[in-house]
This record gives structure tokens, C-alpha cells and sequence, in this order.
């Protein structure tokens, strides 16, 4: 099939070459013309038959308002724009009732995969009505992991980012209990070897994952992790799991407490977050701070 795709960063351009290997067309456009294969949406619309499916992988917020906004007015009825950045799942309702009134489909969908996804394969969450989402099928197809698993039809518009911001809830927490129990090990003197012992977890343990799997690499890299400052951004989805518990009163402690430790991270030079950094830039290529001077 073909498909238009906005937005060719770490993601998106990954994301491209992925569909791309399974044999489908697609046509993608950045605002860096160097990365992009056309030099306007409206190129981009121009270039693809109907019925059309495009693709914005742009951040949040007004970017993602404007290029859906802009994608109204140049797409036709019975085409469908799927949102798959790190939306509010209450946008992707405002954004689906705009479309709607003009005959365009709308999916939200959430996806994880990161820098490796390109080799291992995104997780897909998506939500939105099964005729939009069979016009998609073929690219979440191309996109998953190999194997019966890592995509869902999460249910309604706004299901899938409101999975993937539960997914990102839960990974703060994972990621906050390696970094306690990385910290602690490192402050007694008993332990000679922290960086073996987390690596002996990884065969044979309940604890065992890819997340333990990066803290290693990130150990082998630096194995007291001195050259990163204890600094980690939170990406805004842990704020909205929380304001979504508070909503819908769902305790969540552990998920609560560690985006409170990434605002503590804010204040010192926090080891504890040195490991998160570290975890979110081997996953996910985000940026960290050097602590050399």
C-alpha cells in the first residue's frame, strides 16, 4: 500500500525504512528537506491515491494540531490520518470529531519501539473505528514485532495513546526500582561487583527484561555511570497516567512516586537518575547530561 508519513525523526525515519523493507510505498515529508522525500504536504497528499492514509509522527501538542489541521483541508473524504506520536488521548477525541465533519478517518496510535525499533519492531496500540483501522492494517503489520504479538486494536478513538500512556506509567516505575536497587548496592561495601550482580539477573530471575538488559549496556559503557549527570526529563505521559488515577480514583503508588523522583532528580545531582538517564538514552536515544565539567 501506500502511505504519506510527516515526521522523519529518530522515530519516523526508522519507521519509513521499516515499512519500506516490507514492500510497501511510502512518501515522507520533514520540515528538514535533506531527510524528506517531498517538499510540502501538499506534495505529499498530491502524490499518493485515494483512498489515502497519513501518518504524523510529530511532537505533541501544536505541532501535531497544526499538521492535522493543514491535513483537513488538503485530504478528501473516505482518507484517514493516524496519529501516532505522544498525543493526549483527549486530543485524538477533538482531533477525530474535526476530521469526522469533513468525511476523514481518524486513529490514534501509540508506539514503542524506540531506537530499536527499526530491527526488533514496534509496539502498536491503536484505537478508532474498525473500517479506519483496516485502511492502516497493512502498515501495522509491516511495523510489529515478528510473531502473534506487540499490536492491538485497543478500542475507541483515543484507546491506543491512553494504553501507551499507561505502557509509559509503568516504565517509570521499572525504571525507578533498578535505579533504587542499583543506588543501594553501589553504597554498601560488602558488594565489590555491582555491575556483575545486575547482570547475573539477567538468566534465570523474575526480574529479568529488556529494561535490565539496557541498565547493563549502560554499565558496560560506564560501569559506575560517573560521566552522566543524576537529571531525567519526564516526557509528560507520567503526569497524565497520574492526573488520570486521580480521575478515575486508581491508586497508583509506585507509578506516582517515581515521577516524583524524576522532579527530586531536578533539585541534586540524584545517583538514582544517572541509572533512569542512562536506561531512557539506551532505549530510547534521549539526550542525557554530561557531568564532566
Amino acid at each position: 500500500m501506500e502511505l504519506g508519513l510527516v515526521g522523519l525523526g529518530k522515530m519516523g525515519g526508522n519507521m519509513r525504512e521499516r515499512i519500506r523493507r516490507a514492500g510497501h510505498t511510502v512518501i515522507g515529508y520533514d520540515r528538514n528537506a535533506d531527510v524528506a522525500d517531498v517538499h510540502s504536504l501538499e506534495e505529499l497528499v498530491g502524490k499518493l491515491k485515494g483512498p489515502r492514509v497519513v501518518w504524523v509522527m510529530v511532537p505533541a501538542g501544536d505541532a501535531t494540531q497544526s499538521t492535522i489541521d493543514a491535513l483537513g483541508e488538503l485530504l478528501s473524504p473516505g482518507d484517514v490520518v493516524v496519529d501516532g506520536g505522544n498525543s493526549r488521548w483527549t486530543d485524538d477525541e477533538k482531533h477525530a470529531e474535526e476530521l469526522k465533519a469533513k468525511g476523514i478517518g481518524f486513529v490514534d496510535c501509540g508506539v514503542s519501539g524506540g531506537v530499536w525499533g527499526l530491527e526488533n519492531g514496534y509496539a502498536l496500540m491503536y484505537g478508532g473505528d474498525a473500517d479506519d483501522v483496516a485502511k492502516v492494517q497493512p502498515v501495522f503489520d509491516a511495523l510489529k514485532p515478528e510473531g502473534d504479538f506487540g499490536s492491538v486494536h485497543a478500542g475507541k478513538v483515543g484507546a491506543g495513546h491512553f494504553a501507551k500512556m499507561v505502557h509509559n506509567g509503568i516504565e517509570y516505575a521499572m525504571m525507578q526500582a533498578y535505579a533504587e536497587g542499583w543506588e543501594l548496592l553501589e553504597k554498601v561495601d560488602s558488594v565489590t561487583d555491582v555491575r556483575e550482580v545486575f547482570r547475573s539477573w539477567q538468566e534465570g530471575t523474575v526480574i529479568r527484561s529488556w529494561l535490565l538488559d539496557l541498565a547493563v549496556n549502560a554499565l558496560d559503557d560506564d560501569e559506575h555511570l560517573e560521566g552522566l549527570r543524576g537529571y531525567a526529563a519526564d516526557s509528560g505521559e507520567g503526569r497524565w497516567t497520574v492526573e488520570a488515577a486521580i480521575d478515575n480514583a486508581v491508586p497508583l503508588p509506585a507509578i506516582t512516586a517515581s515521577l516524583f523522583a524524576r522532579f527530586a532528580s531536578r533539585q541534586d545531582d540524584s545517583p538514582q537518575m544517572k541509572m533512569i538517564a542512562a536506561l531512557r538514552n539506551q532505549f530510547g536515544g534521549h539526550a542525557v547530561e554530561s557531568n564532566k565539567k
